[in-house]
């Protein structure tokens, strides 16, 4: 029998976004994110950074300026704003028939008090509360951020709620 490979945990997702310092506060006074690091500014030249930035991206993104924010269970949220090509929000930001991420998802103690801390704080909701399990009351539900980013909120941890 084969050895199973070691266990991974999630580490981060990124997000790109037109306003990098709006976005930090928004993700910190609406979901309780708080700033490791940043903004830092990565410019395309010959710079560490700039060389490691131009294998990643390729050239031609000029400059970004991104932050790395973190939630309560230590997972993190990247957030980027990049010089060029400008930032274009999508005609449709939830191609969920796409391969690839098509939202990121949070769990929230205060499951009601956060969907409408996000509509208030310039969000919305994409769908009403979906109950998953009555008996248990699991619910989740699928908001948006300001800047087009669906996030699903769930009443319970993932393990919890699936297993």
């Amino acid at each position: 029998m084969a050895t199973p490979p070691p266990a991974t945990a999630f580490s981060h997702a990124g997000v790109t976004v037109p306003d990098l310092e709006a976005a930090i506060d928004w993700y910190r006074d609406t979901l309780g994110y708080y700033l490791l690091a940043g903004p830092l500014e990565v410019l395309e030249d010959d710079s560490p950074l700039g060389i490691a930035a131009t294998n990643i991206y390729g050239v031609g993104f000029t400059s970004f300026r991104f932050a790395h924010l973190c939630g309560a269970d230590g997972a993190g949220l990247e957030l980027f704003t990049f010089a060029s090509p400008a930032t274009v929000a999508p005609e449709d930001n939830f191609e969920f028939w796409k391969t690839g991420i098509n939202h990121i998802s949070l769990t929230a103690v205060d499951f009601e008090g956060v969907s409408d801390r996000i509509v208030a704080a310039g969000g919305r909701a994409r769908s009403e509360t979906v109950v998953i399990d009555p008996a248990k009351n699991y619910r989740i539900q699928y908001m948006e951020d300001p800047w087009g980013t669906v996030v699903e909120l769930c009443s319970h941890p993932y393990t919890q709620m699936w297993a």
